[in-house]
């Protein structure tokens, strides 16, 4: 589909829907469409070397190797699929898949392992309980703690970027939740001092004032800042839609896991931002890039709204004047996710959930396709808000 006609039709339903009152979700028709796409999804995947990311150009099927920082994402939702249906047949494909992934958990070259990890092994583990989870858990965490150098005080994210040898961007906030577990699950207190350093200097140096964040923030060795840049924004000084979503779920778990009142600050700071940003589009599924030069025509991102969603749900139940508005615009972002717009036809789509994400664009790498995490979130975000809604009524 066009951007153009895209962003038209979802201008349509989003007017019909902002109308009325918001309808309840229909929580068990959206698991019963994800699991038919996975299904056939599992169909397409006999071999566990090949992980389920994208789409190509040419609509083939991009699959990708456990090294990818996505290869937990997969095994992630499976496990989703598992909790809302209970049906043993997920929680063996979850099983499968989960270790997958386990040989990752000695791998010291990525920031990324609380995706590759955590997604699937926490969930699997919190599930079932399954003793062989954790030791795999707790090796990763030390693998990832490598990372954290003291006099920098961030988790370094990739080897090199441009010119410069310690880059740290925001999506790395993402990966605190895994090492906040394992120091709870093992009593290592390092590891929970290394969220608490990471989360302070990424608040210091990733935001700006409106609570927009800068995607890449590259470190001199001495923990002072050598550059603020973007990979996969619009400019280095734009705000690339899913880091606003990253930073959002990051600091709303940083306020979980200390209930230190400055992380809820910030979580509510993000928030205001990306909901009341002039270039959010009436559905609530933002632009690829808040900044994005070409808006209305530029691609949206599911995967930021689905991100954003699931974030929103859990800040809405910390309680403030906003929790209502968090919690209403996170059921937008579903009814639009879940909407002609968003969702694939059955058995199309390579078999994902969602359409419509965007990766990388100034590398012209994932535009305007599926996107594995983006399946994930959403899966995520629907659990939270049927679980809201058991609560409310």
């Amino acid at each position: 589909m066009k951007i153009k006609s895209l962003y038209i039709i979802s201008m349509v339903i989003m007017a019909t829907v902002s109308g009325r009152a918001q309808a309840p979700l229909d929580i068990d028709r959206e698991f019963a469409f994800a699991a038919q796409q996975y299904e056939g999804m599992l169909r397409a995947h006999p071999d566990t070397t090949k992980f389920p990311q994208s789409t190509n150009p040419d609509g083939s099927p991009r699959d990708m190797k456990s090294d990818w920082w996505c290869s937990g994402f997969f095994g992630g939702s499976l496990w989703y699929l598992f909790e809302r249906t209970g049906d043993p047949k997920w929680k063996e494909a979850a099983h499968r898949w989960t270790m997958a992934v386990a040989k990752e958990q000695t791998n010291t070259t990525t920031h990324d392992l609380g995706f590759m990890l955590y997604c699937p092994f926490g969930n699997g583990y919190r599930l079932t309980k399954n003793p062989a989870y954790p030791p795999i858990l707790l090796t990763g965490a030390q693998s990832l703690a490598t990372r954290f150098n003291p006099n920098v005080g961030l988790i370094k994210s990739w080897e090199k970027f441009q010119t410069y040898t310690y880059p740290v961007i925001i999506d790395n906030m993402m990966n605190l939740e895994f090492l906040f577990w394992a120091a709870k699950t093992s009593g290592d207190k390092r590891l929970r001092d290394i969220c608490l350093t990471h989360a302070d200097n990424t608040l210091k140096n990733h935001y700006r004032p409106d609570g927009s964040s800068f995607h890449v923030i590259c470190y001199n060795p001495d923990g002072t800042v050598a550059a603020k840049k973007t990979a996969q924004g619009a400019a280095d000084g734009s705000a690339w839609a899913r880091g606003q979503a990253w930073g959002l779920y990051g600091y709303t778990v940083m306020y979980r896991e200390t209930k230190a009142k400055k992380y809820l600050e910030q979580a509510r700071k993000i928030a205001g931002f990306y909901l009341n940003h002039p270039n959010l589009p009436a559905d609530k599924i933002p632009y690829w890039d808040f900044n994005a030069p070409g808006i209305p025509n530029e691609e949206r991102d599911a995967s930021a709204g689905a991100i954003a969603a699931s974030a929103l749900l859990e800040l809405s139940t910390y309680g403030g004047p906003e929790a209502n508005t968090y919690r209403q615009a996170a059921t937008q972002m579903l009814q639009s996710l879940s909407g002609p717009a968003y969702k694939a036809k059955p058995g199309g789509n390579n078999h994902f959930i969602l359409a419509h994400s965007v990766g990388a664009k100034p590398m012209k790498s994932e535009v305007d396709v599926p996107l594995v995490y983006a399946d994930y979130y959403y899966l995520e975000a629907l659990l939270r808000y049927e679980a809201l809604q058991k609560k409310k009524g």
